[in-house]
């Protein structure tokens, strides 16, 4: 356990922290990979680019700070991060170097106002908390290894089928080379590709959603292709596969992780996606179906129009042939066939008079998944309609924990 004192001087100095946040995240980063260069293996190389990480990075580290008396508080946070940390391979004896690394940020940032007594603190808190993580992280890696199906680190899986889904998403069916068993999931987590792409240095890793139901003997994902666009380049994974990965192709793969998943209880839930936000959403709906038909389900998506919204026609056909499923469609900019077919119930943009409108059962559970703009709308209308923080629920495919201000 920590002492009073160290408590005391965290508590004081995470604001701090959190003012210079930005900041102690770039310049960490920097020193890790001018350190150990091999780690840039690990990271999502487009995220450091924009800053995310480094805001991710700030942000724990500012959690833990300023809730070090009461961590039962950022177990949720502490869940997540272990679950995408086994995904990716994190192990003890990175951490060293992640703390060492850190704490060498916060006095580069702070100069002089990082006095010794305040880096001991810090450097007694993170030991604290790196084995709060570690321990966590060692059951995961335990619990794969030993689940039918289960492995540790990558695997290579075989693209059987490759399916269009709408003008930029694109399913991915996927095999094990080794034809012996997968393991299984939950419907809303997510499967680790480790790309070596032809010109790029460091290996590309990224998180995609598991976007069909648990039990089958492949995995699916629905990879959207981020085109460029005003400061934004377009996406190097997601254009690399689009363009080259085919059926017959090969891809290494860790097993599914992530804490996103439903819970399996009878009360009705609410599936809120925009645009690819909807792929752990069909996996949810597809599992409800399949193991929970008596459970009702209401299903809202938003996409710009018909052209880029996946697998609308398996929505509407559950809705049809499931008298508790219900389906809502939002378009931002229809087209005109979209209004000539009248094929979506709301134009615009999602917002709290609609969502009131189309949503019976205000005790069900809420799951939210899109982009953040999107999400930091929903969740801020979850608020206003009294959704209980417990009955909310959301994935953020960003590594930044940016919703708190919703």
């Amino acid at each position: 356990m920590l002492d009073a004192k160290t408590v005391e001087i965290v508590k004081l100095t995470a604001p701090v922290l959190k003012e210079h946040s930005h900041d102690i995240g770039h310049r960490f980063y920097e020193l890790l990979f001018s350190k150990v260069p091999e780690l840039n293996n690990m990271f999502n190389q487009t995220n450091q680019k924009r800053g995310l990480q480094q805001d991710a990075l700030a942000y724990a580290v500012y959690e833990a700070g300023a809730n070090i008396e009461h961590l039962d508080a950022i177990k949720p946070m502490v869940h997540r991060i272990t679950q995408k940390h086994r995904a990716l391979g994190v192990k003890a004896e990175h951490y060293p170097v992640v703390g060492g690394t850190l704490l060498a940020a916060v006095k580069d940032v702070l100069g002089a106002a990082a006095t010794d007594e305040i880096i001991d603190a810090w450097g007694r808190t993170y030991s604290y908390i790196a084995d709060i993580f570690i321990s966590a992280e060692q059951g995961l890696y335990d619990e794969m290894e030993h689940k039918q199906g289960g492995w540790i680190g990558v695997r290579n899986f075989v693209v059987d089928r490759k399916i269009k889904e709408s003008d930029v998403i694109t399913s991915f069916y996927l095999k094990p080379e080794d034809g012996k068993p997968i393991a299984s999931y939950e419907a809303g987590q997510y499967i680790t590709v480790w790309l070596d792409i032809p010109g790029e240095k460091y290996t590309h890793v990224r998180h995609y959603s598991l976007s069909e139901a648990p039990g089958k003997d492949f995995y699916r994902i629905s990879v959207k292709r981020e085109e460029g666009r005003a400061n934004v380049p377009s996406g190097i994974v997601s254009t690399y596969i689009h363009d080259h990965v085919d059926e017959g192709s090969h891809l290494k793969v860790s097993a599914p992780a992530g804490d996103f998943t439903i819970y399996t209880k009878n009360t009705p839930i609410v599936l809120i996606s925009g645009g690819v936000g909807i792929t752990p959403m069909i996996s949810m709906l597809n599992t409800i179906v399949e193991t929970q038909p008596e459970r009702q389900v209401t299903f809202i998506h938003a996409a710009m129009n018909s052209k880029v919204h996946a697998m609308k026609e398996h929505i509407g056909k559950l809705a049809r042939q499931h008298e508790r499923v219900k389906s809502f469609v939002c378009y931002e900019s229809p087209t005109e066939q979209d209004r000539a077919e009248h094929n979506y119930d709301k134009e615009g943009f999602v917002t709290l008079e609609w969502l009131s409108s189309v949503i019976d059962d205000k005790q069900a559970d809420f799951y939210v998944c899109g982009p953040l703009p999107f999400m930091r709308v929903v969740l801020r209308a979850l608020k206003d309609m009294e959704i209980p923080d417990d009955r909310s629920h959301y994935e953020s495919f960003s590594p930044v924990g940016i919703l708190e201000e919703a």
